[in-house]
């Protein structure tokens, strides 16, 4: 459950992300927080 919920959240600041939405706000730093929390669960697999 907690696995759909974060791909959710991910494809969702992704596309965000690729539309621009992020860059006109200045919250690009979303992005890198997200690839931060790609991490401990790729090494948890």
């Amino acid at each position: 459950m907690l696995f759909i919920l974060y791909y959710i959240i991910a494809i969702t600041i992704l596309v965000m992300h690729f539309t621009g939405y992020l860059a006109r706000r200045n919250l690009e730093w979303v992005v890198l927080l997200l690839a931060v929390t790609v991490f401990p669960a790729v090494l948890y697999l």
